[in-house]
């Protein structure tokens, strides 16, 4: 119960289904964004008339760019306003005065915002599943989690060898895309 007192996000008293729900809508919006991007710029389905050129990758992550700060900014703007989860409300003016650990998230932001950028550009040299693939979340995540953060600190044995199973599927899954390049088939 003191933990809980501690943490800015409320766990007890919160709804299970909103949640879920809002967790599984992300996972929808993050699983449609690389085949939409891919759709944007290569128009597999020939959405577009003859003549009509492919949306470049350069325009179309600034479009992805200025969409996301768009919303980001109005979602954090209602969110200082209405809160969820039991905290009270703030304002845009105490938000821009308190700057104790911002720098940390502009660093982010920007190194966030430049990965996205080389991600683009591997996916018009790669191609988008190729790209996606090698993002390496789950290594970097899993990085962060276990050895600065502490995450799995005095978990089961049954956690460490799910942990390690995750990890080697994702290792044998980039290495047999890697080995796949091989056998593509390049067209002029």
């Amino acid at each position: 119960m003191q933990v809980e007192k501690r943490r800015s996000i409320k766990v007890f008293g919160s709804s299970r289904w909103l949640c879920l729900g809002l967790a599984f809508l992300a996972g929808v919006c993050f699983s449609l964004f690389s085949p939409a991007i891919n759709l944007a710029t290569n128009d597999q389905w020939h959405a577009l008339k003859d003549g009509v050129p492919h949306l470049a990758v350069y325009a179309a992550f600034f479009h992805f760019s200025v969409s996301c700060f768009a919303v980001g900014v109005g979602l954090n703007v209602w969110l200082l306003y209405r809160p969820v989860a039991g905290v009270p409300p703030s304002t845009a003016g105490a938000y821009a005065a308190d700057w104790n650990g911002r720098h940390w998230a502009l660093l982010a932001g920007l190194l966030c915002g430049f990965g996205n950028g080389f991600q683009f550009m591997g996916g018009q040299a790669a191609g988008y599943a190729a790209a996606d693939a090698v993002q390496a979340l789950p290594l970097v995540s899993t990085f962060w989690g276990v050895v600065i953060l502490g995450e799995y600190r005095r978990s089961s044995t049954r956690t460490y060898l799910l942990l390690a199973c995750m990890l080697t599927m994702f290792i044998v899954a980039v290495a047999l895309l890697m080995a796949s390049a091989a056998h593509r088939k390049k067209t002029p």
